[in-house]
C-alpha cells in the first residue's frame, strides 16, 4: 500500500465529503488490495474499475458519499448488499460495530473475505446469497448499504430489516438511477432521491 496515495484520495474527496470519519476511513484502506493486478495502477483514480464476474468496484466519490449519507455511528450494525471486492465492507468496518455483507458470487465473496482477513479486519460476516432477501436472521440493522441498482424501488424485505430510525442508501432506477435514502420511523418509511449515479443491477436469484 502507498499510504500517501490513500491519503491523497481522501484529500481529493474532501471537496465533496464533509464527514471526517468517512475521509479517515478512505485514507486508511488500501484500495489497490481490492482490485485485480491488471487495474492496480488506476487504484486511486476516481473511477469505477472491473473486478471480475461482470462486477465493478465503485467510484471512490460515490462510495464515500453513500457512507456519508448513512450517518454511521460506532455502535451501528450494518447490512451491506453486494460485497463485490469487499472495499465498501472494509470502509464500513471502520465506521460501525459490525458489518453483515451479502454477495451472490461465491468467488467474489471468497476473495473479499481473504482480503479483509489479510488486512486484519475481523468485524465483517459474509454470506453468499440473494441480496434482495437481505439477512433476516441478523436484522434489524441501523444502516443498510446497497451497492447495486434495485429497479424502481428498494425491496420490501430490506426496508423491513431496517431498525427504527434506521437509514438505507441504494441506487434506485432502471433507465436513470439515483442514490436514494430510505429512513424508517416506526412503521413509516420515507424515501429521498439524491444525486444521479450508475451501478450494475442487483440480480435476483
Amino acid at each position: 500500500m502507498s499510504p500517501r496515495q490513500a491519503l491523497e484520495l481522501a484529500q481529493t474527496l474532501r471537496a465533496a465529503i464533509a464527514d471526517e470519519r468517512v475521509l479517515a476511513a478512505v485514507a486508511s484502506i488500501p484500495r489497490e488490495r481490492f482490485i485485480p493486478p491488471s487495474e492496480q495502477e488506476r487504484a486511486y483514480e476516481n473511477v469505477a474499475l472491473p473486478i471480475g464476474a461482470g462486477q465493478t468496484i465503485s467510484q471512490p466519490l460515490v462510495v464515500a458519499r453513500m457512507l456519508e449519507v448513512l450517518a454511521l455511528e460506532p455502535t451501528h450494525r450494518v447490512l451491506d448488499i453486494g460485497t463485490g471486492s469487499g472495499y465498501h465492507a472494509a470502509l464500513l468496518s471502520l465506521l460501525a460495530d459490525h458489518v453483515y455483507t451479502v454477495e451472490r458470487h461465491a468467488g467474489l465473496a471468497d476473495r473479499a473475505r481473504a482480503t479483509l482477513t489479510e488486512l486484519g479486519i475481523d468485524n465483517v460476516s459474509f454470506r453468499v446469497g440473494d441480496g434482495w432477501e437481505g439477512w433476516a436472521d441478523e436484522a434489524p440493522f441501523e444502516a443498510i448499504n446497497v451497492a447495486a441498482a434495485m429497479g424502481d424501488e428498494p425491496p420490501r424485505a430490506l426496508e423491513e430489516q431496517l431498525a427504527d430510525h434506521g437509514r438505507m442508501v441504494a441506487p434506485v432506477g432502471t433507465k436513470e438511477q439515483h442514490l436514494t435514502l430510505t429512513e424508517r420511523s416506526g412503521e413509516r418509511v420515507r424515501r429521498h432521491r439524491l444525486e444521479a449515479v450508475q451501478f450494475v443491477p442487483l440480480v435476483r436469484d
